[in-house]
Formats: structure tokens, C-alpha cells, sequence
């Protein structure tokens, strides 16, 4: 795997060894990064289900302020350190070795707020209306909350978020969402 653009461009990362971690694929960052080019400079990037951290790096690459990666995988959780030290963006990652949902109270408990949030859990875990409610207060105005799941089988998603485009590669989906008309943050 490799960064595809940006002050990292074509520099290798690590992916955690076996079956737990499923990567996105280059060209499938590439085309996400390409659709979503306006939402990446200056954000600040959450990353839950992050695995080798791959969606958040090329965030960072491509000018991102700040990145929060999320796993609680081990394996995951030290290649995520391996890649963001070897790639120079450790000043700029935060990284958290727990689950989603501690996660999620954590950095509201810290008052934080995000413009790009990605979601890429497992392929099985289908229904994401707990996650993607939860999210609200880590929302930023104009945030981007951006699904990856199975090709042809869009995860379920709380009715907070409209779907704003949807995508297909392969095997692999991407559904891109922004808040309802009329929510907020706050709600």
C-alpha cells in the first residue's frame, strides 16, 4: 500500500498481517480522495475501524490539519503508530487503541469536532445507526461522514445523515453523507 498524493505521495505503509483487517485499496482511496478534494485541506479527520490507518494518512498527506484514528485491534493499533511515525505525521495524529463507542465518549467528554469522518468497519457490522448517531456531537457544520461497506449493500445509517453520493468499485462501496437539511451539531 502506498500514499497516492500530497507531501507523502508514493511512500509506502504497512497494512496489520491476516484476516482482521481489510485496507482499502489504492485506487479506491484514489477515487474517494478525487471525489472528496474540497472537504480534505485544513480538516480535522476521525477515522473509526481505522486498521492500518490509510484513509487518515492520505488525509494528512493531502493537507489535512489533524487526524484522530480509531481501532481496537492490537496488530492495527501499532501499525497505525509504525505508519504515522514513519510518514513524519505523528505531531498531527491522535491515536486511540479502544473501541468506537469509548472512543466516541471520549473525544466528546474533550469537546472535539470533526469536518471529514470515516467509517470503514467490518463488512458484516451492517447497521450503523448506533455509530453514525453517535457522531452527532462530534459533527462539525459542514461535515462529511463518508461509509465504506460491501459493494451493492449500503450499511444502515441514522436518518440524521442524507446520503449525498454513493459509489462502487469492485467489491467495495463508498456512500458519502452530509447532516439533514436543518441539523446540527448540537441536536
Amino acid at each position: 500500500m502506498r500514499i497516492i498524493s500530497g507531501t507523502a505521495r508514493s511512500r509506502t505503509i504497512e497494512a496489520p498481517k491476516g484476516r482482521d483487517t481489510r485496507p482499502t485499496l489504492d485506487r479506491v482511496r484514489e477515487n474517494l480522495f478525487n471525489i472528496i478534494a474540497r472537504d480534505v485541506p485544513s480538516a480535522r479527520v476521525l477515522d473509526l475501524f481505522a486498521g492500518s490507518g490509510a484513509l487518515s494518512l492520505e488525509a494528512l498527506s493531502r493537507g489535512a490539519q489533524s487526524a484522530v484514528m480509531v481501532d481496537r485491534d492490537r496488530q492495527a493499533h501499532l501499525v497505525e503508530q509504525k505508519n504515522t511515525q514513519s510518514l513524519g505525521f505523528a505531531h498531527q495524529a491522535k491515536l486511540m487503541h479502544c473501541d468506537w463507542l469509548s472512543a466516541v465518549k471520549t473525544l466528546k467528554d474533550e469537546g472535539a469536532a470533526f469536518d471529514l469522518i470515516f467509517l470503514d468497519p467490518p463488512y458484516a457490522m451492517s447497521d450503523l445507526t448506533q455509530v453514525t448517531s453517535s457522531l452527532l456531537p462530534l459533527a462539525a457544520p459542514s461535515v462529511l461522514l463518508v461509509v465504506e461497506h460491501a459493494a451493492g449493500a449500503p450499511a444502515a445509517v441514522s436518518e440524521k445523515w442524507a446520503l449525498k453520493d454513493q459509489r462502487r468499485y469492485g467489491y467495495v462501496g463508498l456512500s458519502l453523507y452530509r447532516l439533514t437539511e436543518g441539523e446540527t451539531a448540537d441536536e
